[in-house]
């Protein structure tokens, strides 16, 4: 049976009338902020913003991060340590090693010897188990199942 005054009932799920939000009103008025922008978000688009940059007797507009790049460039042509340590970091880090210049390790003798102590136990447990085609999987000993007879 439902009342005409439900909105006055009080008990499971329904609390008083006057601690009820407000219709519209948050739950979370203090909340996280809409598009609160993180760190990177920041960095990133303050490195793209647009400057102007003399360079020898012409202007150019560049982005921060290009004249960053220039001036970490410069500095490290002129002799600066730091600043050529810090660019060999960065490229090593952003372009690593590319995989047409990558060479294959060469196997140690350590690695050799425990490659044989495993081909070595490999076989004699095939050998144990009645393998000698090699496959992982075992033979089949000519067995006739009851159709083909």
């Amino acid at each position: 049976m439902a009342s005409d005054d439900d909105g006055d009932r009080v008990g499971y799920k329904h609390p008083p009338k006057h601690t009820r939000f407000k219709r519209g009103q948050s739950g979370n008025p203090k909340g996280r902020p809409k598009h609160v922008r993180n760190l990177k978000t920041e960095f990133l688009e303050e490195l793209g913003e647009v400057i102007r940059v003399r360079e020898g007797n012409r202007e150019l507009k560049i982005s921060k991060q290009r004249a960053f790049v220039k001036a970490l460039v410069s500095a490290a042509i002129k002799g600066d340590m730091r600043a050529t340590s810090a660019l060999v970091s960065f490229c090593t880090r952003a372009f690593g090693k590319e995989p047409e210049d990558a060479e294959p390790p060469s196997a140690t003798p350590e690695d050799l010897e425990i490659l044989n102590e495993f081909v070595g136990r490999e076989v004699r447990r095939r050998a144990a188990r009645g393998d000698t085609d090699g496959d992982s999987q075992p033979q089949s000993r000519n067995r006739k199942t009851s159709h083909e007879k």
